[in-house]
């Protein structure tokens, strides 16, 4: 039987492109089902899903929408809408793969639903904000963005190519027969970070002899959102937190910020989970000249060119340990605090730039205070990237997976 393509827009306004790219999907051997999620003229061609139908299941009525006079309202709807409907469909076992088009409006609503389907399925929009920071938009999914080039508006000898591409690869993705899995391991997140790459392979080809797979974000504010997100969704048994820098980013105002509740996810789910504030040493900013005025004189490392490094200070790391501490704090599975005496990163060693025996000890002493009773805190005297410290944090996880 064809697997089906969910195609996903506004036929009002794009109803010819849309009718375009049906049908190249369709000469490719697969079926689609397309949904309407427009409210203003008529549709270009008859849905498979009506707008009227997404907008029921966003909980509003189209007649008090169509008249435009409160687009964002009815952006609201239709978005809340589709996500049900989108939803629905992959339950029911009728989307293997989506498909949207769109501007800035079209693509909010479109990947709002693409956000409620599983990382793996194939997922593909082809947008006027494609090319820019997409992170808005694809949240912590894995959803290919393809950069329409001109508007998504007409056929032309641009678009004609683009939205080819477009039906070419999410065509090409479900059809895609991915290869027999080996039998599955139970899955280990772990966080690493330039800074903290020594100690973390270690750590994961520990893990990976004891029979588990190890899955390693980058610390990078996507990538914490991202393991936090698959932590959310239960795919991850447990969680070796080694690199948590991203909540240096956090207090410091850096790019590589995950929120403020980064570190709080395995904690919400239950699962067993090492925390280690390793390169809370570091925040994160751009070239040089973009470091907000107030960095000015404090202690900085070019990393490179485009990355430069701010070391954190006691006050912050105060902070950082509140959060940690918190983090812990919540946990309703095993938790322990394992923190590296001889700094936390490979510039936080002893002649370091970074090394700031004061600062560390700022942190660590916060969290040591503001831990609940019975949660154990271990210290180590060595540096984060150490072999000794990697094996400390995998044999503390292995015995907390066992129990």
């Amino acid at each position: 039987m064809a697997k089906t393509v969910v195609i996903v827009g506004a036929l009002d306004t794009k109803g010819k492109e849309f009718a375009f790219v049906k049908d190249l999907i369709q000469k490719e051997g697969l079926n689609t089902l397309v949904v309407d999620f427009g409210v203003m003229g008529q549709p270009f061609f008859t849905p498979d899903i009506s707008r009227d139908e997404v907008a029921l299941k966003g909980g509003g009525s189209l007649a008090s929408l169509a008249n435009g006079d409160h687009k964002d309202e009815a952006m609201k709807v239709m978005a809340a809408g589709l996500k049900v409907v989108v939803s629905d469909l992959y339950i029911q076992g009728k989307l293997d793969g989506i498909f949207g088009m769109g501007g800035s409006g079209g693509t909010s609503i479109a990947t709002g639903a693409m956000r409620t389907l599983p990382v793996g399925v194939p997922k593909v929009i082809v947008s006027t904000v494609g090319g820019g920071d997409v992170s808005a938009y694809t949240g912590s999914k894995d959803i290919t963005f393809i950069p329409s080039i001109v508007d998504v508006a007409g056929i032309n000898s641009i678009s004609r190519a683009i939205y080819s591409n477009g039906a070419g690869a999410i065509a090409g993705m479900v059809k895609m027969e991915k290869p027999a899995a080996v039998a599955e391991k139970p899955l280990i997140a772990a966080s690493m970070f330039g800074n903290t790459t020594t100690c973390v392979d270690r750590a994961r080809a520990m893990m990976e002899n004891a029979g588990y797979e190890v899955l390693v974000f980058h610390a990078t504010g996507t990538g914490g959102k991202t393991m936090e997100s698959l932590i959310s969704d239960g795919y991850i048994v447990g969680s070796l937190d080694i690199t948590t820098t991203e909540l240096a980013d956090e207090v410091c105002g850096g790019v590589f910020s995950a929120g403020p509740l980064r570190g709080q996810a395995a904690s919400r789910k239950g699962i067993p989970a090492i925390l280690v504030p390793g390169c809370v040493d570091m925040a994160n900013f751009g070239a040089v000249d973009t470091m907000p005025e107030k960095y000015k004189g404090r202690n900085i490392y070019q990393w490179n060119p485009n990355v430069t490094l701010l070391r954190t200070n006691l006050e912050e790391n105060v902070k950082m340990g509140l959060m940690l501490a918190e983090a812990a704090n919540a946990s309703t599975a095993p938790v322990a605090v394992i923190l590296p005496l001889k700094g936390v990163s490979m510039l936080d060693s002893e002649g370091g730039q970074f090394w700031d025996p004061a600062a560390d000890k700022a942190c660590y002493d916060t969290i040591k205070q503001h831990l609940k009773p019975g949660i154990p805190v271990i210290e180590s005297d060595h540096n984060i990237n150490d072999p000794e410290f990697a094996d400390l944090c995998a044999q503390t996880l292995l015995d907390m997976l066992k129990k």
